[in-house]
């Protein structure tokens, strides 16, 4: 029988514990500050930003939301980044994905203070990841997957993991973070994608199943033995094993 995990309950308690980082903090004369740069009128893009600043307000987070219309250019944009880059009110900057098409994503991102970008995107951080060095950020949803995976009791030390998906957002951090010498890593990763040869046979020797490939309904019953965990990543990650 499938045991479903509970991935709102696990959120709950990590807000409790922010709660508690936050106030101490605070306690000390410092109020954590995230800003969010919304270029556009994406409603998804749109829905997403509202949702991220009303999660800072009610945790007791600074929050700053610049919503810029369609046609702000790729140099007023990159001006906002690096203002926000100065401003020691700002601990954190997002800028939402995707971009309109006149925007250089790589650019902007390459521009973000490395010690800012909470996304985990820039190269500094990606090499801080690669080197095993916690010091920097990490994408939120691979971080999101392996604390499900703890928080549930799921062995990761020695289990063969399976990660459908290659790209920089979710497949490739949450392959090194879970290849990560650890108590929360330690796994033998394998990594495959949609134009893998034979799936089907190496997601079904996987103790544990991720799939991060952006397809729904991807993984059939013939992918996952029994007993074995599976996890769905997108943007909120959901798992669930026998």
């Amino acid at each position: 029988m499938a045991k479903l995990i509970d991935g709102r309950a696990i959120a709950e308690k990590v807000y409790v514990d922010l709660r508690r980082e936050i106030a101490e903090l605070k306690a000390k004369g410092i109020t954590p500050g995230l800003a969010v740069i919304l270029v556009g009128e994406n409603p998804a893009s749109r829905a997403y930003v509202r949702s991220k600043d009303k999660m800072c307000r009610d945790l007791g987070l600074h929050s700053l939301k610049l919503e810029l219309p369609e046609s702000t250019t790729q140099r007023e944009l990159l001006r906002r980044v690096e203002e926000l880059n100065r401003d020691s009110s700002i601990h954190g900057i997002l800028v939402q994905s995707p971009p309109p098409e006149h925007i250089d994503e790589v650019a902007i991102v390459r521009t973000l203070d490395p010690r800012k970008d909470v996304d985990g995107f820039h190269p500094e951080n990606v090499a801080k990841l690669v080197l095993d060095d916690s010091s920097g950020f990490v994408p939120c949803t691979p971080l999101g997957v392996q604390r499900l995976l703890t928080e549930s009791k799921i062995e990761i030390n020695g289990a063969h993991v399976v990660v459908l998906g290659r790209s920089m957002i979710v497949g490739k951090p949450l392959a090194l973070l879970l290849m990560q010498k650890n108590k929360n890593g330690n796994a033998t990763v394998t990594v495959v994608h949609s134009r893998s040869r034979d799936l089907a046979r190496i997601t079904h020797s996987a103790d544990i199943v991720i799939a991060a490939i952006g397809r729904a309904e991807f993984v059939k019953a013939d992918h996952v033995r029994e007993g074995a965990v599976q996890a769905r990543s997108r943007r909120f990650p959901v798992a669930s094993g026998r």
